[in-house]
């Protein structure tokens, strides 16, 4: 698309300068050779102000061209310039040495998502993950669909760490540092490949947490089987959003505000308590989550990670915390950040 786009604006150019060139030289009269009226219509078309080579101040037809000549001109070279710069960037955009630089960030990262896909349903996970600051790469097998994204959202999309091919490849996995992850989200068109993937990151990796789309149940269990922590159906969480949205406005009014708010990032979100944290041993009194944190918690989790999971909804304040549990609370993802950082093991317990 980009390149018919050069291709045309070269057209453009070409032609107003061999009709500008044509309008000098017949109505500039004999006296005005070939190279003459070129260059005329080049400094003309240009806008360098140099001083007239076919003198116009006695030949109004010929000083009327002109001024068409210049509008014209004007018009075309800002074009042809404003699809040079595009074509500048794609090119640098593609090139071997910014994909080398890209892929040494990666390489880099550690504790990141990988998300496999930047469709309809993986295009919102990353706007999530954006959102929250969580550090992610995603894999796409079309980079049109990523140029398509760049040009919706380029706040989002220009600064995105990416690996183009095939996520259901092992080495493509590689390349999006899957072995360093954290997390991996498969959110691919057809659920074969989703299952796929499941499979070749849950064998590498089996403490790895994978959420897999699914459009059909029997696709859904069988990730499950495969080693997916959980599926998502865009079609199943499509409908209960209609059905809330008819029996329960309001709540689902909150969470859209929560959602779209500007001003605050708020979500609900867990801080895991290492067994070796500070916050072990101590009340959820004691550790002021609302007036140190302005956090309210939701619940708590005990033994995360294992499938006899004890949960405590709106838990008192007198609960001891113990190791290897999840706090669910509501916040700003600012304070959750400082309390996640507070109950990191080798800090002090809260006062």
């Amino acid at each position: 698309m980009l390149r018919k786009r050069l291709m045309k604006a070269g057209i453009l150019l070409l032609g107003l300068i061999v009709i500008s060139s044509t309008g000098y030289r017949l109505l500039g009269g004999s006296s005005v050779g070939f190279l003459q009226a070129l260059y005329m219509a080049v400094i003309t078309v240009a806008g360098v102000g140099y001083g007239e080579v076919v003198e116009t101040a006695n030949n109004p037809a010929l000083r009327v061209f002109n001024i068409f000549v210049v509008l014209f001109g004007v018009a075309v070279t800002v074009y042809v310039f404003s699809v040079v710069a595009a074509f500048i960037v794609e090119v640098e955009a593609t090139n071997p040495f910014w994909r080398r630089r890209m892929q040494k960030k990666i390489n880099e990262l550690k504790g990141h998502y990988v998300v496999c896909g930047l469709g309809d349903t993986g295009r919102h996970a990353v706007e999530e993950l954006h959102k929250t600051g969580t550090t992610y790469v995603a894999v796409e097998i079309s980079e049109d669909m990523i140029k398509k994204w760049r040009e919706l959202h380029p706040d989002l999309f220009n600064n995105m760490l990416y690996v183009v091919g095939d996520a259901t490849e092992e080495e493509i996995l590689e390349k999006a540092g899957i072995e360093r992850a954290k997390g991996l989200i498969t959110a691919l068109p057809h659920d074969k490949d989703n299952l796929v993937v499941t499979v070749v990151a849950r064998q590498r990796f089996p403490g790895m947490r994978i959420v897999a789309r699914s459009a059909e149940q029997k696709f859904s269990d069988r990730m499950l089987r495969a080693g997916a922590n959980a599926t998502v159906s865009p079609s199943r969480i499509g409908g209960l959003r209609m059905a809330s949205e008819a029996i329960r406005p309001d709540v689902v009014g909150f969470l859209d505000l929560m959602l779209k708010e500007q001003s605050q990032t708020l979500r609900v979100e867990e801080i895991e308590i290492a067994e070796s944290s500070h916050w072990v041993g101590t009340t959820l009194g004691a550790l002021k989550m609302n007036s140190k944190y302005n956090l309210l918690v939701l619940a708590v989790k005990q033994s995360a990670g294992t499938s006899s999971r004890k949960l405590w909804v709106n838990p008192p304040e007198s609960l001891t915390v113990q190791g290897d549990t999840a706090i669910i609370v509501l916040g700003d993802l600012k304070d959750i950040r400082q309390a996640r950082h507070d109950a990191r093991p080798g800090l002090m317990a809260a006062p």
